[in-house]
């Protein structure tokens, strides 16, 4: 008897995006996903162990840390059942209705 599947793995390349780029790339492909579905985002941007953890928090997904052993620094990052909706161009503020 197995268990249940583990969450589907989407992988996105910000490559040597800045935060605020980065965060409306990583905010535009959660908002295509399921909950419980995990991204791996690969960074050279060196605030993103500050700035990923911070947002996650702020925007209900869940940040997992990380990667061990990977060739470049990759982080991932849990989609939340209700995550908070970001301002479109400033996804580091929620958006106010």
């Amino acid at each position: 008897m197995s268990g249940p599947s583990p969450a589907p793995v989407l992988t996105i390349d910000g490559g040597d995006l800045g935060c605020a780029r980065l965060l409306v790339l990583l905010r535009n492909r959660v908002a295509e996903l399921a909950a419980g579905d995990v991204v791996h985002l690969i960074t050279s941007d060196p605030v993103a162990p500050i700035d990923l953890p911070v947002w996650c928090r702020m925007t209900g997904h869940g940040y997992l840390g990380p990667l061990a052993g990977t060739a470049r620094p990759t982080y991932a990052v849990q989609v939340g059942a209700e995550p908070a909706v970001t301002d479109e161009r400033h996804p580091w503020r929620l958006r106010q209705v």
